[in-house]
């Protein structure tokens, strides 16, 4: 893993992010070589307060966010400037991608923790193709029911668990604050129908969020440890499939 991933940090949210920033180091690696150039154009959408876009303009490359929220979009702006990078930030939401920006001049689109909250994530994501150059990857992370399942259960709302697995959109019930959650099944669908080829689906947070912070903190060491853990079972066929969030890369 590129050490952007682990770099600063060695607590949780290093942890949390780990599995992503390995898949986005090879597609940087990947695009790079296959475009021959060093700078790549990067779309964030909904990135926020810049958790990826600012690592990602440190490394050289051109990132524009777009955001609904104001406020995000000027924490972001003081993050890349305590960074000393530059972000371009500009706020609109999803569906106005098209509209706030060139079409087919991106070299990867991340949208992450986005498609639970828009209207019609379909339509988004093809919105997102849009801004794809021809070979161009888009980076999708969404949260996962299953796990959803698992955690309420452990909290004890055993009615919520057996309502995450049975409603289509995954929520555990009326005070859900996640509108929707995706599946591997559902996200590899989604992925195909809007034009891209689906990579393989890797689990993010499998053990991360089941792990005291106390343990990582008092404990040296054990933050890598649960890095290397989380990056072995990403893939696992079963682990995966009950990971906080899944993780794809979608092909042009």
């Amino acid at each position: 893993m590129h050490a952007v991933g682990i770099s600063r940090q060695t607590g949780t949210p290093a942890v949390r992010t780990a599995v992503v920033w390995e898949a986005l180091s090879a597609v940087l690696a990947e695009r790079t070589a296959a475009t021959g150039r060093e700078r790549l154009d990067i779309v964030d959408a909904g990135g926020g307060t810049g958790g990826f876009a600012v690592p990602l303009a440190e490394l050289g490359h051109s990132v524009t966010v777009v955001d609904p929220s104001p406020d995000s979009l000027a924490a972001l702006e003081r993050r890349a400037a305590e960074a000393g990078v530059s972000v371009r930030a500009l706020q609109g939401d999803a569906a106005d991608l098209g509209e706030l920006l060139p079409t087919g001049e991106a070299d990867l689109v991340l949208c992450h923790s986005v498609l639970e909250y828009v209207d019609d994530p379909a339509g988004a994501v093809t919105a997102m193709a849009g801004l794809l150059r021809p070979g161009g990857v888009i980076s999708v992370l969404a949260a996962n029911p299953l796990a959803a399942a698992l955690h309420r259960s452990i909290a004890g709302r055993f009615d919520e668990a057996r309502e995450a697995l049975a409603d289509p959109d995954g929520r555990w019930g009326e005070k859900d604050p996640t509108p929707r959650r995706f599946t591997r099944e559902s996200l590899e669908r989604l992925l195909a129908v809007t034009g891209f080829t689906p990579g393989e689906v890797h689990g993010v947070r499998i053990f991360a969020d089941l792990v005291p912070s106390r343990l990582l903190d008092g404990e040296p060491g054990a933050a890598r440890a649960l890095v290397a853990l989380e990056q072995a079972a990403a893939a696992h066929p079963v682990l995966r499939d009950i990971a906080t969030q899944l993780h794809v890369l979608g092909h042009r």
